[in-house]
This record gives structure tokens, sequence and C-alpha cells, in this order.
């Protein structure tokens, strides 16, 4: 595949993965950070990205996207609306982080992710503070949760994913010289700059590279099989 503009990348393999669940990120309710939240807890487990997105849905018919509505509901509740989005493989292992989550936010920030935010001295403090909501929130987690808020929250600034860094390389984005993941990220930063593109909406590039790192992935892998 030759080499096209950044922004013509993301129209051609969509954007930040939260537009396309209808959560409005930059919005001032802080509700909508905390569905998206709920979205990347979902997808930073081995599961497909349809079942994950599945299951998000399913959350959001039922109205429990919100740290209350999770809590009243219930471990058994929760592992009902788990099962029914096709979430069968990690539906205890989820109900249980999801009730401790919402238990540590509504603790320690008053039930706000953007409080949290506020809270963290800097970005790295900012994903520890993340991490500490409950066991097994991992980098992966942090990272497609935080992607997607580059350019929002000013502490957001996660390392470049490995899938995002690999499509850049295979894309041509990016040289051999470019694979340390801070250099990359600038190098990223650039090129999104220089197609035009307004520097706030670097997580969109960004999340187009992890859509085509997950497509290349996932064609490998039919080609092993066959």
């Amino acid at each position: 595949m030759s080499r096209m503009a950044p922004g013509e990348l993301v129209k051609s393999r969509g954007g930040r993965y939260a537009i396309a669940l209808g959560i409005d990120l930059a919005a001032p309710d802080a509700s909508e950070r905390f569905k998206w939240f709920v979205a990347a807890l979902l997808y930073g487990a081995r599961i497909s990205e349809s079942l994950a997105t599945r299951t998000w849905n399913e959350f959001a018919t039922r109205g429990m996207l919100t740290p209350e509505r999770i809590l009243a509901t219930g471990w058994d509740g929760l592992v009902g609306i788990l099962d029914s989005g096709g979430y069968v493989r990690y539906d205890y292992k989820t109900a249980t982080k999801l009730l401790d989550v919402c238990s540590a936010l509504m603790r320690d920030y008053g039930g706000s992710l953007d409080a949290l935010h506020d809270t963290a001295s800097d970005a790295r403090d900012l994903e520890s503070r993340i991490k500490a909501l409950g066991t097994g929130i991992g980098d992966t987690t942090v990272g497609i949760f935080l992607r997607e808020l580059r350019g929002i929250w000013a502490k957001a600034e996660p390392p470049l994913s490995p899938l995002a860094l690999a499509a850049a390389m295979t894309l041509g984005y990016l040289h051999a010289a470019d694979d340390e993941p801070d250099h990359a990220l600038a190098a990223l930063r650039q090129a999104w700059a220089v197609d035009g593109q307004a520097a706030a909406g670097l997580a969109e590039f960004e999340s187009a590279l992890v859509r085509e790192g997950l497509r290349s992935r996932r064609l490998a892998s039919r080609h092993h099989a066959c």
C-alpha cells in the first residue's frame, strides 16, 4: 500500500473509536469520559473488537454507563450484561473489575475521571492513578483510554501503541530511525501538522493507525491459517 496523507488515512480507516460509539470526549460533561473508560476496559482484554463493541452497546442500551448505575447493578447484573454482549470469556473478572473501579472512583474522586486527571501531577502520574483504580488495569487499557484523550486532556500523553507504531512503519510514515516510541510520536505529530491538520486531532491519526495495525494482523492470521 502506497503512503497516503494522514488525513486521508483517517477517512479511509476511521478515527477515534469513541466517535464511532457516539461518545463526545470533548464535551463539558465528565460522563462522556467515563463512557469511554468503560469501553477501554472492554477493549483492553484479549477479546475481539466486535464483541467488545457489542458489549459496550449493551451497557449503553441499558443506561449502565455511570459509576452509580454500575454499582447499583451489582455483580450478578453486570455478568448478565456482559454475557448478553458475548463477553463470556471474561465476564466474572470484568464484573469484579468494574465494581472495584467504580468504588474507587467514587471514593477517591467523587465519581469523576476529570477530577482524577486534575489531581494528577503529570502524564505518568495520571497513568498510575488510572491503574490504581482496580486490579487488572494495565498498560494496554490505559493506553487505549488515554490515546483518544490526547489533545483533550492536557496530561493525556501515553506512549505510542505497538500496533500504531507497526502500522506507521509499514505505511511509510516512519522509518527505522523512528522506532523509539517518543521519537515515533514526534514524527507522526509532524506528519499530521504538515498535512494541515489541527494538533488537537492527532488522536484521529493514531487511532486510524491502530485500526490499520489490527487489520494487518487479521490478514496475517488468515494467511497463516490457510
